[in-house]
């Protein structure tokens, strides 16, 4: 068992000069305090968390870790993460716990094996939300209609799994690497998160192509999605704990997997905040709901 105390999230550079309107009505699926600004930069959140170890015998992934809220009184939304190439569980422990912690069922899965391709690895996330919500042991904390994806790398078969199941609530694929490039099919609420320094996939072949394909789908006038890239980073930063990674990726899923909209403020903060962060991201786009972007205006959007 692990303690955990604080909220995490903030999107970043060049999104708002004014203060976002207050949702009208709480979200049935909000979990956890109202964040703060201190609590959001904290290492975990507010919630008391548990482990699942799962056996790599399990049919369709490679096993993993269920990290998960010890509150039962209540249900939360399901998140699997999926390593790299040639990565394991391990290196992502960091961050199933803090999801964890922010009120998730974080499930940190390995892949059948370390060398298995994007399209292999989509289809495990595919396989590893089923286990989740239906054969494993937190099965009854899970809301089955409330899931989501995290994905590093060739993890990026996040992207390959959110094209199968638009289902999905949100995606994050961090440093993502796919031979395919387009994905203007996928109407999941998507934010990519990239590294400055990324030498192995390049921001200009990947990450940015991909953002750039995500078009507006046929029901809706957008598609929510999102761009970062972490300055100074390099591709494994995932890989140990970050606080502008952690928080980005907490505050999207909160939004988007929990309708909470007590994390917009996050996804737009305020002109102080704002100058803050910017020194830490080399580039920032999105693409949000009208009521953000109004509070975004006169700031660059794409």
């Amino acid at each position: 068992m692990a303690s955990r105390t604080a909220l995490a999230a903030a999107m970043a550079a060049g999104l708002t000069l004014g203060a976002v309107a207050p949702a009208a009505a709480d979200s049935p699926y909000e979990r956890g305090p109202d964040p703060t600004t201190y609590s959001i930069e904290a290492s975990s959140g507010p919630f008391d968390i548990d482990e699942e170890r799962v056996s790599s015998l399990v049919y369709g992934f490679g096993g993993g870790t269920i990290y998960y809220p010890e509150d039962d009184s209540q249900t939360y939304g399901g998140i699997v993460i999926t390593p790299g190439f040639t990565a394991s569980s391990a290196s992502y422990e960091w961050l199933g716990e803090r999801l964890a912690s922010h009120g998730f069922v974080a499930f940190n899965i390995d892949t059948n094996t370390r060398l298995d391709q994007p399209g292999s690895r989509g289809r495990q996330i595919e396989a590893a939300l089923d286990y989740l919500v239906e054969d494993s042991d937190v099965a009854d904390l899970v809301d089955e209609d409330r899931l989501g994806a995290v994905g590093h790398s060739m993890g990026g078969g996040a992207l390959a799994a959110a094209d199968a199941r638009p289902d999905l609530r949100a995606i994050v694929p961090i440093t993502p690497w796919h031979t395919r490039d387009d994905w203007g099919s996928i109407t999941v609420p998507t934010m990519i998160i990239s590294a400055e320094n990324d030498v192995i996939a390049p921001n200009y072949t990947h990450s940015e192509p991909f953002y750039d394909s995500l078009n507006p789908n046929l029901e809706r006038s957008y598609l929510e999605r999102s761009y970062l890239e972490l300055a100074g980073e390099g591709r494994l930063v995932p890989n140990f704990p970050n606080t502008l990674l952690a928080r980005n990726t907490i505050a999207w899923l909160k939004v988007f997997v929990n309708e909470d909209d007590r994390y917009e403020q996050f996804l737009c903060p305020d002109p102080q905040r704002r100058r803050l962060l910017r020194r830490r991201l080399h580039q920032h786009r999105r693409h949000l709901p009208l009521h953000l972007e109004r509070a975004a205006r006169g700031t660059r959007v794409r």
